[in-house]
This record gives C-alpha cells, structure tokens and sequence, in this order.
C-alpha cells in the first residue's frame, strides 16, 4: 500500500509541476480533439514517464486491494487506466507515421524499449494475473455480460501469450525479444520511409502515383527502370536495407513462439483468429492460387496479341513479350479495346472533395449520419480537415479527421486510426477521434487533386474503417470499434467499396470538375462490365502476397536463410507466374514487418468472402435497405470486438458466409 501512495504522491507532484504538458490533463478543446497547436517534441518524453508511472500505480493499487477478485476490481479497473499513457501515445504513434521526421524518429526509439518493459510488467506479474486467472476459472459464474465475458477472455489470453507462466530465466529472455522486436520493427519502417523518399526524388512521383505511371508511360525502359526501382526497396545494399533486419525479426518471432510452447511464429499468431491455424489459412490460400492464375494466363494472352502488333508496328523489337513492368501499361490497353475504358477519361469526375462528399452521403443514407466540416479545431498539418459526425437524432458520434495528401514525413499507402478510442468511462460515452489517411494526388495550381479507380475504393475502404470505429457502442476500450480479430476487421472497410461504383451513387458525387456534368450512363456501364477486368492479376499478386507472408512466419529457423533466395523459391512453389510479383515483397512488405499483420495478410481475402456474401444480402434486399443497413450497424459495426467474430457476421446475415461468393466476385 506504501508503494501505491507513493506512486500516487509521485504523480501528482509532478503534475502540479508540469502544467504547462498538454497530455497530463484531458484535452481541453472542442470535442476532445488532441491539443496538437500545444503539443512540443518536449512534451513526449517526460509524458510517456508519468504515464507509465501513473498506470503502474492504478495496477499496483489494483493487485493491493484486499477485497475478493472481482470483474469490476480488477478487468474493470485495468481498463480505465492509463489515462495519460494513451493520450501521448495516441498522438505519437499517429504522428510518426503521417508527420515524422527525423527527431520524432528518435523520440519514437526512446520510448518503445520503455513500452515494452512497461507492458512486460504488467503482463507478467504474477500477483496481477493470479486475480485474472481466478475470474476467468470462474467467467460462467460471474454474471458477466458478453462482452464482458470477451474482455476477460482477451486479458487472460494477453497474459498467457507474454509469457506469464513461463519460468524466471525465459521471462527475462521474453522481456529482451519484446523490446528487441520493437526496436526493428519501428526501423524497418523507417528505411521504407526512406526509401518511398528516394523513389520519389528519383522518378518526380510519391510511390502512391506509381501504379497510374506505369499504367501511362509509354517509354517501355522508363517503365522497366521505375518497376525496378520500386520491386526493390529495402534491397538496395545500402543502409535502408532490410534484409538483415528482417532475419532478425524473424528471427526473434521464432524463439518468442517456440518460448510459448508454439512451432511456428504462424501456429502462435493464429490461435487466436478466426482461421485458428495456419493449414486453414494455408487451404484457403490454395483454392484461390490455382483459378486467380490460370485467369491471369488469360490476361497474358490478351496483352501479348497488343504487344504482338506493337511489334509489327515497329514500335518493339522482334521477340518482346510480356515483361511485369508492361503489365499496367498494356492492361490499360486491353482495357480499352474490350471495354472502351480509358482511367484517364474517368478520373475528371472523380475529384477528391467531390468522392469524399459522395462517401459522407452514403453513410448519410444507409445510417442516417451527418458530416458538419469544422474549420476552428486543432489539426497535427495544415493538409488535414476535420468532421463532426452526428446520428440521426443529433447526438455526437464521433471526429473524423481526413489526411490525403503525400508528404516525405507521411508513409506510403492508406490506412484509419484512432487518437480517440471509444468507450465509457465512469458512466461518460467517451466518442472517438478517428483518422483516414491516404496518399492521393496532391492538387496543383490548374487542377484539383483527381482520383483514379483504385483510388475511390481506397477512399471507401478506409471509411469503412473508420465507420467501426465511429460508429462503436462498446463499454470496454479493449473491444471497442476496430479492436477485433484481424481477419474480422477487414469486414466493415471492404463491404463499403461495393457501395463505391454503383450507378445511383456515382450520379451522386461522380461530377467533373471543370463542368459540374453528372458522369455519363455510359461510363457508368463501362465501368460496371469492367468489374471484373484484370482480376487474374490483382488476385494472384494478392494471394501471393499471402503466401509469402505465411511462408515466412511459418519457419522454424532461420539459419542460413537468404531473404530474396527465400522469396524466389516461396514464389516458385505458389505457382506464380513470371509477368507476376507479390503486392509486397519481403523488403518492403511493411504489413508484416511493422504494422501488425504478421501471418494476417490473408485476412483482406478471408474477410473478402464475408463481404461479397454480406453485400449480396443488401442486393437481394436493396443496396440501401433500411433494415439491412440497421441490422449491419446494430451487429457489426456497433459491437466491435464485444462477441465472436463470427456469431455477429451470422446475426447480421442468418447464416454462414458462403465461400464461393469471392470467386464469383472476382470472374474467376
């Protein structure tokens, strides 16, 4: 009890002495919006300390409390501490990926070894999972709600996966590879920042225009140069290089399972998914290689008869074939002579503000939500705009920040974020801060910032993200929006892109920018019989990706692995074809190496077959049938990580998801 006070004593010392930190008190601005115009790199540091300190004395207060284990005395308690930590950790995590540079890079390096040794005493005292342990021998006894009952089961599990039963001389190992872990992870994406940074000061494009390039540029060697450049990232020899660091990763993934009683990194991932094992994943991975690339054969035949008369033409040397640095560009040109379909006559309607409206609209009109753009509130760059995001009936929601531009200190890609989380704290329904980030084109001074295809349903994709998060009615934070399985959480982004191109809502924000005319009915149509165009493709570098992914994971070693060796033979044995690479190759598939979906890329396409068959409900139904869109809300989108994935999704659709609803999607 000394110790409690103490810790006690200690903190508020040291906030009476640090007023002037922003992240030792709640935000003081408009909707809890972090204080981002107060926020110092100073600040970070000396809050991170007190807000360890200040949890560890919540913790410790919890373990001395004398009275009987109790969900409210322990769970309970745990969940409502942390207050400071969470909020500077929100913002610097944030941060470091969307408006980094390189002292923001170092605070990040200081304070992960102190995340992690923070976490370690936590998740492995003894005393504190003694009290866990004895509720959950007892969570059919408790009275417990189902979320309840699903907030135990996750601390519990948290516990056995650290490490806690291990004996003393493992534990200490497993503190050592925790805080080496998150040390490399962090690195590897910082040499990938680097190397975005050098691709884009080599060829004049983020690499977030490098598909669109590769799809235009007719100069056959520029394009070879670019897909050289670009597939090769991480693997340059120089100091961004990967390679090592990924063995390393690997490396200590391996020992952290094999310490936890697991073969694999992959067996010890997934004993907790919705897939359970690798061999699950590894079947389901199987039965999409072998139609995703014999279509993908098709679509080689298809580009090889245009190449085939560029030849004749002159315009090619005898001999050429099919190369992975042509596909983009003579997929564009199948495009057009199947289709008629030019992405470049498409993307004047497709104007970011204009796509962005569009999605607010069909949230407007599944679910009632309504988006009031606020201009007064603190923003962490000038780029980003922020939403109020009410419900039918006025109530707050939520915050909606949007960041869409590429920038050096931004990482590639897109993605959605809390600086907020859901919950409800003392009887207050605290609502969530959430960000959606992108790396569209940027406007210039005669043209707005215009949107490919891919990049619309990127737009929706995320927002639905953000909609799990937004639209979370959880009591717990641990639960609560996108705090749910990894292959589950794909379910509510990838449902919304179905809503991306259907004809009434193009008519309802696809208008070009320059005249304000409506896109065409024939565009529509050409967009809509194009659906399934270049699926082979985009399946197969998707699958492969997979593969890869679980490959790796799936070792037992790494003594005298080569990173690149591994690859090529990973590849070789998937079946992947030569004009063909993964969406990501290992050195920089920052997916599994840095941002959490080890042995989970599979999820995009497990997650897949959910929403194809969810979606094909709204169709029977009505794309924008009102008790559809509410059931959706009610069972998925409101319930986070509060009940087993898969009990919500047969709520919402009365039945198992059938599997061959993904195929049917695709045309393979």
């Amino acid at each position: 009890m000394k110790r409690v006070l103490l810790s006690l004593v200690i903190i508020m010392a040291a906030i009476s002495c640090n007023k002037i930190n922003p992240f030792l008190a709640e935000w003081d601005t408009p909707y809890g919006i972090p204080d981002f115009d107060s926020v110092k790199e100073k600040h970070y540091i000396p809050a991170v300390k007190m807000g360890i300190r200040q949890q560890q004395g919540e913790i410790d207060a919890i373990i001395a409390n004398a009275d009987a284990p109790t969900f409210e005395n322990v769970v309970e308690a745990y969940e409502n501490s942390g207050a400071i930590l969470a909020r500077v950790t929100g913002v610097l995590f944030n941060l470091s990926e969307t408006d980094s540079d390189e002292s923001l890079q170092k605070i990040v390096e200081k304070v992960l070894p102190m995340l992690s040794e923070h976490s370690n005493n936590i998740f492995m005292n003894p005393y504190f999972f003694a009290k866990v342990e004895k509720l959950h021998n007892e969570i059919d006894d408790l009275g417990l709600t189902q979320e309840q009952k699903m907030v135990l089961k996750k601390m519990y599990k948290s516990f056995v996966k650290n490490g806690v039963a291990l004996d003393e001389t493992s534990q200490a190992r497993m503190r050592e590879i925790n805080k080496e872990l998150s040390s490399l992870e962090f690195t590897f994406g910082n040499n990938l920042l680097a190397e975005n940074n050098a691709f884009a000061d080599r060829f004049g494009l983020s690499i977030s225009e490098y598909a669109g390039a590769m799809a235009s540029t007719e100069d056959r060697a520029l394009r070879e140069e670019m897909f050289k450049a670009y597939s090769s990232r991480g693997n340059n020899g120089n100091e961004y290089d990967n390679k090592e660091l990924i063995l390393k990763i690997m490396a200590l993934r391996v020992e952290k399972a094999k310490l936890l009683g697991y073969e694999t990194p992959a067996s010890f991932i997934l004993s907790d998914k919705m897939a359970g094992t690798p061999e699950a994943v590894d079947t389901f991975l199987a039965g999409l290689m072998a139609p995703a690339v014999a279509k993908a054969r098709e679509e080689v035949a298809d580009m090889q008869t245009i190449m085939d008369e560029d030849v004749k033409a002159g315009l090619l040397p005898e001999g050429s074939v099919i190369e992975p640095w042509d596909w983009a560009y003579y997929a564009e040109k199948v495009r057009k002579v199947k289709y008629a379909l030019d992405e470049e006559q498409l993307r004047p309607y497709f104007k970011m503000e204009n796509v962005r409206q569009g999605v607010f609209n069909t949230a407007s009109r599944l679910w009632g939500l309504q988006f009031e753009k606020l201009d007064s509130i603190p923003v962490y760059n000038p780029e980003v705009e922020g939403f109020k995001v009410t419900d039918a009936d006025g109530s707050l929601i939520g915050i909606l920040l949007t960041d869409y531009f590429p920038r050096a200190t931004k990482r590639g890609g897109a993605w959605m974020s809390n600086f907020v989380e859901q919950r409800v704290v003392d009887g207050v329904d605290v609502r969530p801060v959430i960000v959606n980030v992108g790396n569209f084109a940027k406007p210039t001074e005669d043209k707005p910032s215009l949107l490919t295809l891919d990049q619309v349903e990127t737009m929706f994709h995320e927002f639905g993200h953000a909609l799990h998060g937004l639209l979370s009615k959880c009591t717990y934070v641990s639960v609560a929006g996108t705090s749910v399985a990894r292959d589950f959480v794909e379910l509510p982004s990838q449902i919304m892109e179905n809503w991306a191109f259907q004809k009434e809502v193009l008519a309802d924000y696809a208008r070009h920018y320059e005249t304000g005319e409506v896109i065409p009915d024939s565009l529509v149509t050409k967009i809509n019989a194009a659906e399934t165009f270049n699926q082979g493709f985009m399946t197969t570098e998707l699958v492969a990706a997979s593969v890869l992914d679980m490959k790796w994971h799936e070792l037992t070693s790494v003594e005298g692995v080569d990173p690149m060796a591994f690859e090529a033979a990973a590849c070789k044995e998937m079946g992947l074809i030569d004009e063909i690479i993964p969406r990501y190759r290992t050195t920089y598939f920052n997916h599994i190496f840095n941002s959490g979906y080890s042995a989970g890329y599979y999820s995009y396409l497990w997650a897949e077959v959910l929403d194809k068959d969810a979606f094909e409900l709204f169709k029977q139904k009505g794309i924008f049938d009102q008790n559809t869109a509410a059931s959706f809300r009610r069972n998925v989108l409101e319930k986070g990580g509060s009940d087993e994935p898969m009990d919500l999704y047969r709520r919402f659709r009365g039945a198992d998801p059938d599997p061959a609803a993904l195929i049917e999607s695709r045309g393979l």
